[in-house]
């Protein structure tokens, strides 16, 4: 087992491995620019390196910078958390030529995942459903059109590199293609420094159900159920709850095994995801995230296991410490991003925490770094916590997040808060009964 490990990465998904170190009796390392010199990781940590100036470029997605800190504090390994290195395959690549352990899957499983259109063709490979579309990408308007026309509008076109809803355009008709294939091919160049693109039937009415995947690099592989995370602003996710409202134990069992089977074949080592977008019974793979996901608690809490501690045992060559026979569901879960932003535009909210209290009791985890005095800074994602509550079933999950909703205190900045409030009023979010584009439309109606 390593004796320390170097966290690259910052806010609360940095809090959230510093914990797990401390559990299992490692040393952690916080690295930090000189905007997160005050920072809840930096103060939690045991021992903390400054890696460069407030620009996320010149400090966390600094690789000499975050080798150096390994160097310096004597880090035998490095947990990436999510965002900046977690899916840098380069990174990955440089980590391991510095003989040290990167907590996660292997340069060239990033590889693959990353590019979208090798992802598919390995995943079709491995017997995993895919959505109906291009082989491989669309070099001009005239081979998209015709793609468009087998497969049948709407569609949708895609960069091969994208992420975060870039590079991702809808084309309901023949005469919109032109305009979504050239902006999305600008899009894509101007995001990822790649313009390719490729083009997948747009599903009208899909859920977004992702599996939660873990393997040991071995060709021993798990699957812990799924999450759904259907209601997104933009394609970012905002709520996401497991077990999903309207996968059944049946249809669970068999899309988790094929994608198990999936990563199992591959070796894949640690925690991952497959997304899919799910409609009328029917699951369509979308992509693979090799990483720890930000929702991955409400996969914890109902399931009873500590991903985190998981990925530096099999990090370490451990084996896991689950078979798929002791992974059963129990109750239910749901997490809600909370972002300092203010509504209605969702306009950033950087600034002074004057006040914050956290809510607790029974089935309620507040995964946040805020503190009272804490000053937001502006150059990174608006992500300031998460709430995750976890109930015997989805009703008491619900009233539990309304009553911890009630209980949360960030004063100082405007945040999501009010937005959630808003939600657990509505009859189709109490049903569970909605899809990826449910949100899309309810803001418009309501805060448009």
């Amino acid at each position: 087992m390593f004796d320390k490990i170097l966290i690259a990465n910052r806010g609360e998904i940095a809090l959230r491995v510093i914990r797990a170190c401390r559990e299992m009796g490692i040393a952690s390392v916080a690295v930090h620019s000189t905007a997160d010199a005050d920072a809840m990781h930096v103060r939690m940590a045991d021992e903390s390196v400054c890696i460069g100036p407030p620009s996320g470029a010149q400090s966390y997605l600094s690789v000499p910078a975050i080798i150096s800190a390994c160097d310096i504090t004597g880090a035998q390994a490095i947990h990436p958390g999510y965002g900046f290195l977690s899916e840098n395959a380069n990174f990955v690549q440089i980590v391991e030529d510095h003989e040290l352990t990167f907590i996660g899957p292997s340069a060239e499983h990033i590889r693959i995942m990353g590019d979208k259109i090798t992802a598919k063709e390995t995943m079709k490979k491995l017997g995993v459903p895919c959505v109906p579309g291009s082989d491989g990408g669309v070099p001009d308007l005239a081979t998209a059109k015709k793609v468009a026309g087998d497969i049948g509008y709407p569609v949708i076109v895609k960069a091969t590199a994208g992420g975060g809803g870039r590079g991702m355009k809808l084309a309901k008709t023949a005469d919109e293609l032109e305009r979504a294939f050239q902006t999305a091919r600008a899009e894509a160049k101007s995001a990822f420094g790649n313009d390719e693109v490729y083009i997948e039937k747009y599903l009208t009415r899909p859920r977004h159900i992702e599996i939660q995947v873990f393997g040991d690099g071995k060709g021993r592989a798990v699957h812990l159920g799924e999450r759904d995370c259907s209601l997104q602003r933009r394609h970012q996710k905002v709520f996401e709850e497991a077990p999903g409202p309207v996968i059944d134990p049946e249809t669970r069992a068999r899309i988790g095994k094929t994608c198990a089977d999936a990563v199992a074949a591959i070796g894949y080592s640690g925690a991952g995801t497959i997304e899919f977008l799910f409609e009328d019974g029917e699951f369509y793979f979308i992509e693979m995230n090799t990483r720890l996901q930000v929702e991955h608690p409400v996969t914890e809490a109902v399931f009873g296991v500590d991903l985190v501690r998981e990925q530096i045992r099999v990090a370490a060559g451990l084996p896991m410490e689950f078979q798929q026979e002791d992974l059963t569901v129990k109750g239910h879960a749901i997490e809600v991003r909370i972002n300092a932003e203010k509504l209605p535009n969702f306009a950033p909210s950087p600034g002074r925490i004057s006040q914050y209290h956290a809510p607790g009791g029974l089935g309620v985890r507040m995964d946040s770094a805020l503190y009272d005095g804490y000053r937001i800074p502006p150059y990174y994602d608006s992500l300031i916590g998460k709430l995750i509550v976890h109930g015997r079933d989805r009703p008491e999950a619900l009233a539990r997040l309304h009553r911890a909703l009630g209980e949360l205190i960030v004063d100082g900045v405007d945040t999501t808060v009010p937005l959630f409030h808003a939600l657990l009023q509505e009859e189709d979010i109490l049903k569970g009964d909605y899809s990826i584009h449910w949100l899309e439309k309810w803001l418009e109606q309501n805060l448009g």
